[in-house]
């Protein structure tokens, strides 16, 4: 089997395609959770405890001299990327929530056969009897 064949069919395989939309989606869902956090989350937040916007927050913890800038340890965009990750999470968690409930539903044991009538019952024991002899 030629190289390109087996990499063929290794990429078209049900997993990697699968694992690859859904990084594609997961990307996808970072920025509108980044967005939500950033646009619509934060600001409310820093109005309620005094008009802090997160992403100034910062110690310096050198001053600007002449050309080089301020070193500064950015603790606010932490506090975001930390919200960021909490909601990514729990959006993650209640998918995987949703799929392992479906799938329980699918793998619930069908129900049991009917069990056979009296009929039948006694037929297969004639047909048992005449077996052994």
């Amino acid at each position: 089997m030629s190289m390109m064949k087996e990499f063929r069919d290794f990429a078209m395989r049900g997993n990697v395609v699968d694992m690859a939309v859904g990084i594609i989606i997961g990307g996808a869902f970072g920025k509108i959770v980044s967005s939500f956090v950033n646009d619509v989350l934060m600001p409310p937040i820093g109005i309620a405890i005094g008009g802090v916007d997160f992403s100034e927050l910062a110690f310096t913890l050198k001053d600007a001299s002449g050309e080089a800038a301020a070193v500064t340890l950015n603790y606010g965009t932490f506090i975001q990327t930390v919200v960021d990750f909490t909601i990514i999470a729990f959006a993650i968690f209640m998918v995987i929530k949703a799929m392992n409930s479906m799938k329980k539903k699918e793998e619930e044991a069908p129900p049991a056969p009917p069990k056979p009538s009296k009929e039948e019952e006694l037929l297969t024991e004639i047909r048992d009897l005449l077996k052994k002899d």
